[in-house]
């Protein structure tokens, strides 16, 4: 059976995205005029998902502001707050426990579009009897992305850092069914990571106690701006919004000449200004007559707005 209920980590500081993460926390960066948790919740409502959790430290209210209650996307939403330090992949769901109701429980990276057949995943859970399935795709590029090693059945054997070890190895797509006793132990408000620490410390007491889902799935993660360049023209073609994506609200002075840029909300471009290649972020202002070119714009900060 499909779970209901997911916790999306969405609590990361997004440091290699960096200037866009200084202005939104990287889930409510917008994908073709979309916020990704928007799209991540959507996706995940479609498969059956009725409730959700979502962990929050960095730039919180740019999620909150976008997500609120979850209304909008079809998801009743709730948060674990992660103050004053971000927790990790494992501190995080070890915090937000009595939140969460299922096990196992379903868990969401908060920085990658999926859309992974929750149904298949909990049967293998289930039929493997394993604490810990990751769904994971063959790690094509491996010299940019560590890996995850399995043996003949399906069981995770090690992790593997990025470059020549991780050839022939997984990738794993940031969707998991973990058993709630896998973060019992653990210390609420204590950092800790799954792969890195914790889930390391699991396969060498009990071999066979993760494994993993090998899916056919599309995924797409935000890692660096060229990642989000990538996803941004990728869905903006799929979705025909032409080559320049615009958010909420702002003007666009017509006598502008805008091309192949990402406009978040409430961007303002003045009387002959040329913005070619640009990503400009939330209330920038362009000044009359400026041009700029393949750069990142910054607009007021959270604080400002």
């Amino acid at each position: 059976m499909a779970p209901r209920e997911a916790l999306i980590l969405t609590a990361g500081l997004g440091t290699r995205l960096r200037p866009l993460t200084l202005v939104r926390a990287k889930p409510a960066i917008p994908v073709a005029g979309v916020p990704m948790i928007h799209r991540i919740l959507r996706r995940f409502a479609a498969r059956g998902v009725t409730d959700a959790v979502l962990n929050l430290h960095h730039l919180p209210q740019t999620l909150t502001r976008v997500v609120g209650d979850g209304g909008d996307v079809g998801v009743r939403v709730r948060y674990s707050w992660e103050q004053p330090r971000v927790l990790g992949s494992a501190g995080g769901p070890r915090l937000a426990l009595p939140l969460l109701r299922t096990d196992p429980l379903l868990i969401v990276n908060g920085d990658t579009l999926t859309d992974v057949d929750l149904e298949a995943l909990g049967r293998a859970h289930a039929e493997s009897g394993a604490l810990v399935t990751l769904t994971l795709v063959p790690n094509t590029e491996f010299e940019r992305y560590g890996g995850v090693v399995l043996d003949a059945a399906r069981r995770v054997t090690g992790f593997v850092p990025r470059g020549p070890a991780a050839r022939g190895s997984f990738h794993f797509v940031g969707v998991q069914l973990v058993d709630r006793s896998v973060f019992a132990s653990l210390a609420p408000g204590e950092p800790a990571n799954t792969i890195g620490g914790v889930y390391e410390a699991l396969i060498a007491r009990a071999p066979g106690s993760a494994c993993g889902f090998v899916a056919e799935t599309e995924f797409w993660d935000v890692g660096t701006i060229a990642d989000y360049w990538r996803m941004s023209d990728a869905f903006a073609a799929r979705e025909r919004t032409g080559d320049v994506v615009r958010g909420r609200g702002g003007a666009i002075h017509p006598t502008s000449r805008v091309s192949h840029s990402i406009l978040w909300d409430d961007v303002e471009i003045g009387a002959g200004a040329t913005v070619e290649g640009c990503v400009v972020t939330d209330g920038a202002r362009i000044a009359a007559g400026a041009v700029h070119r393949d750069e990142v714009i910054l607009g007021r900060g959270p604080a400002d707005r």
